[in-house]
């Protein structure tokens, strides 16, 4: 069929921006395209979706949309399932080819890629898929993703096409409110934006200095938010390209610059490995509903949404202040450090015994920037499911003590506990004015979570089943169960002091 023949769709996903997006790319060099966004209320009503992220999504979608206008092709944005709408174009126009980014999304997004498929099979409609981020589709070897994932990474963004040709004159359609999508009030009425503008303005604000604290300040719930990268989001609308964003960091290191070079590379670390947890789930899906260990997937206890000690939890009522510090800001706000999601995480499942899953739909609802490829497989790590990692109990008081130690964020957050001295605000029930209990016991909590990890790490076969994760999931530069952060520390620590003995011959 001759190129000026094709009708084209680009189908935007998780990918709202016009730079460095191959399947735009690809169609625009070929012809006409019609761009779509197709905004799913079936999605929306999933368990782990919420008001927050859409906001997020609604504000990439707006730029997004200004900005293929301006190109020559307005976004049509339609509402209802993919396969119906792409069925109502294919036929008012006759589809020769849709173009999208593959998508490592929930169970939901998995089966509707399928339907997908499927359905340009049977319609005759060549259907391209490119990957989006440093992701392999189809991989056999955990052996091999280093490599094919770098490959992805290093090359060059891709610029935004010079202009595009609109293959339809249909109506645009309008971007729908979240309550046309059936999406409830939110406390986070205003959270962080999605959009690509916002992305370029955080990398410009870290490099000219907002970074400069970022190693030392990233695990404080209170400077982090500041010194944190807060990339999180628009990559997760898309808006900007995981690709984008380590080309950037590049750049900004072969450069003077106002923060060290240290805070830059570890941001690139980090950035990468934003692609090997989404791997995980790309390689398991299962993965968001089972433990990966097939032990702790037999000693899963479930959890029921009424549960008084999940309620508790989810609220920021468990009695432990700084938890419930971390939890309330994360309500209020969208957006909460790594350190303190892990702790969440641990905490809930460790201390309080609640199942993995339903604290991770919880969270998954609060973050603006939920991305289930890293979400689910974090969930899980810090769960203690995988049988890879170094289980990690992270003490809540012991948390606050350190993460907060003039105690400014838990009171801004827990005003309750605002007239308690300092040395007793992680602490309160020891104060004597007969502050409530905690839901459990602290020490007897996390006794009892050693004593269930023991337990389940103590059965036959445990050891063979963990090498068999490691060689489906595991980084090859690190090996099982020699991942703690402290013990990594340590062993930097004494080689760095051997080198300088042996270069000052202190023998």
């Amino acid at each position: 069929m001759p190129v000026s023949a094709m009708v084209q769709l680009v189908w935007f996903k998780r990918d709202l921006r016009t730079a460095d997006h191959r399947p735009l790319a690809e169609a625009a060099a070929s012809g006409p395209v019609i761009p779509l966004y197709v905004a799913e209320p079936e999605y929306w009503a999933l368990p782990d979706t919420s008001r927050r992220q859409y906001l997020a999504v609604r504000s990439a979608l707006e730029a997004l949309s200004l900005r293929l206008e301006q190109l020559g092709a307005p976004l049509i944005i339609r509402i209802g399932s993919v396969v119906e709408q792409l069925s109502r174009i294919h036929r008012a126009v006759g589809l020769t080819r849709i173009l999208a980014h593959q998508e490592t999304g929930n169970a939901w997004t998995f089966a509707r890629d399928r339907a997908v498929r499927r359905f340009c099979r049977d319609a005759g409609i060549a259907f391209v898929e490119y990957p989006q981020f440093g992701v392999v589709r189809g991989l056999r070897n955990r052996d091999e993703w280093g490599a094919r994932s770098a490959a992805i990474l290093r090359a060059p963004p891709l610029p935004e096409p010079a202009c595009l040709i609109a293959a339809t004159r249909a109506p645009a359609g309008e971007i729908p409110t979240p309550e046309q999508l059936g999406l409830p009030e939110d406390v986070c009425g205003q959270p962080q934006p999605g959009t690509r503008q916002s992305a370029l303005a955080l990398l410009n604000s870290f490099f000219a200095g907002r970074g400069a604290h970022y190693r030392r300040a990233m695990s404080n719930p209170l400077a982090g938010a500041d010194a944190c990268s807060r990339l999180s989001v628009p990559l997760a609308t898309g808006a900007i390209s995981i690709r984008e964003a380590l080309a950037a960091c590049y750049a900004a290191r072969n450069k003077p610059a106002a923060v060290p070079r240290t805070a830059i590379d570890s941001l690139i670390s980090r950035l990468h490995w934003h692609c090997h947890f989404i791997q995980k789930l790309e390689s398991e899906p299962q993965m968001e509903h089972h433990s990966v260990h097939p032990a702790h997937e037999r000693a899963r206890v479930l959890t029921a949404a009424d549960d008084p000690t999940l309620l508790a939890w989810a609220t920021g009522r468990s009695g432990y202040p700084f938890a419930d510090a971390c939890m309330r800001s994360l309500i209020a706000t969208g957006w909460l450090n790594f350190r303190m999601r892990a702790m969440l995480m641990s905490f809930a499942v460790h201390h309080l015994g609640l199942d993995w899953r339903a604290c991770g739909l919880h969270l998954a609802r609060l973050f603006t920037d939920y991305e289930p490829g890293i979400h689910w497989p974090q969930v899980q790590m810090q769960s203690g499911q995988t049988g890879i990692n170094t289980p990690r109990i992270y003490n809540p008081v012991k948390q606050g003590l350190d993460q907060d130690p003039t105690g400014a964020f838990t009171r801004r957050w827990v005003p309750e506990l605002a007239e308690l001295p300092l040395a007793l605000l992680q602490t309160p029930w020891l104060a004597e004015a007969g502050q409530p209990a905690p839901v459990v016991d602290p020490h007897h909590a996390i006794r009892d979570a050693r004593a269930r990890l023991s337990q389940v790490r103590a059965e036959p076969g445990y050891r063979t089943a963990s090498e068999a994760v490691f060689r489906k999931h595991g980084s090859r530069t690190r090996r099982l169960e020699d991942d703690h952060p402290q013990r990594q520390r340590a062993i930097k620590k004494e080689k760095t002091t051997m080198a300088k003995r042996q270069l000052a011959l202190e023998f």
